[in-house]
């Protein structure tokens, strides 16, 4: 790379004679004043400018790991007296409140209503073990192989699905036939360009109705897993960091997918984490090693979703009473990047 540089330097000299001489002894002087001060952006030799800019972030990682290991002494030496780990100041962890939030600011307030709807609400019925579910899972008209994937991944991880196709049916024909048929929820995946895109989770028979945006689908195939591994022992279900009272309403939708008796000999747990409103998805086997040790192996597949809609009763575009919708543009909702819904 030196011999590169002095090839450069010698055909473009500054203020020096084409063999280099007191042009390029500036031009250097010029580029170490730089770097001292960090402005490694005005050096103009860009095999140059990008050596500096590895140099410099090699050196920022050695900093931060020497402060990072001081402190773990620190902590060591110092026992119980040692000062609090600091705490990343994170766009989740700088949350404003929200008046919806169940259980108040201190997470222990009672309220009458919260417990009202929650006992009356179209999945009491399912908490009070009065059904079993069974779920419908299908997709747009003629849908791409990875899509037919996804069902089938889906179909073996909730127990008592049973994947179909559509056959230009519409939504709300589905939905009666799904009554009829004693479905207790219908999934459809929507896909654009090959890919899945879209999700409507409709309970039946009075709904509600929820639609996601889909987004960074993994399936089984991608994560180098086989879904025909994945057992057919009923999973557990985590649900994770739902604090409103829509987020409330939404795990309970979610898990009402699943039933509400896992066998726990599968070892087999689906996690549905919420953060910054994007509900991440998650299927592991665990095996505990000891009263300390667990370990996980991922099954697949994986995927995130987002609430667009809430909608009242069965699904209806035209004439629905949505609970709550964010427009296509984020902004035009937003008032803060502090304030989340779920």
């Amino acid at each position: 790379m030196s011999d590169k540089l002095d090839e450069l330097n010698a055909k473009n000299p500054i203020g020096g004679d084409a063999k280099g001489g007191k042009g390029t002894k500036k031009r250097k002087r010029d580029e170490e004043s730089l770097v001292q001060t960090n402005n490694i952006s005005k050096i103009a030799n860009k095999v140059r400018r990008n050596a500096e800019w590895v140099k410099l972030k090699r050196s920022k990682k050695k900093d931060k790991r020497q402060r990072q290991d001081a402190r773990k002494e620190e902590r060591l030496k110092l026992g119980a007296d040692a000062p609090p780990k600091m705490v990343p100041r994170t766009i989740d962890s700088m949350r404003e409140y929200d008046e919806t939030t169940v259980g108040g600011k201190t997470g222990d307030e009672v309220d009458e209503e919260v417990e009202h709807d929650v006992n009356n609400d179209e999945f009491s019925s399912y908490f009070e073990k009065s059904y079993q579910p069974k779920v419908l899972i299908t997709s747009g008209d003629n849908p791409h192989s990875r899509t037919i994937a996804f069902i089938k991944e889906l179909s073996r991880i909730i127990p008592n699905a049973e994947p179909m196709w559509r056959r230009n049916s519409s939504i709300k024909k589905m939905i009666k036939d799904g009554i009829k048929n004693e479905y207790t929820d219908i999934v459809i995946i929507n896909e654009d360009n090959r890919c899945p895109n879209g999700l409507v989770l409709t309970h039946l028979p009075d709904g509600p109705t929820a639609h996601f945006k889909l987004s960074n689908v993994k399936i089984t195939k991608d994560l180098h897993k086989d879904y025909h591994k994945i057992t057919s022992h009923r999973p557990e279900v985590i649900l994770n960091n739902f604090t409103t009272r829509l987020g409330q309403g939404t795990a309970r939708m979610l898990a009402c997918l699943f039933h509400y008796d896992p066998q726990f000999e599968g070892k087999r747990v689906v996690t549905f984490h919420n953060q910054r409103d994007y509900i991440f998805f998650r299927h592991h086997n665990y095996n505990i090693k000891s009263s300390e040790k667990v370990k996980l192996r991922e099954l697949g597949p994986r995927f995130t979703l987002k609430l667009r809609s809430m909608q009242k009763g069965t699904f209806d575009s035209k004439e629905g009473d949505y609970e709550w919708i964010i427009s296509d543009k984020r902004h035009d909702m937003e008032t803060s990047r502090k304030k989340f819904y779920l």
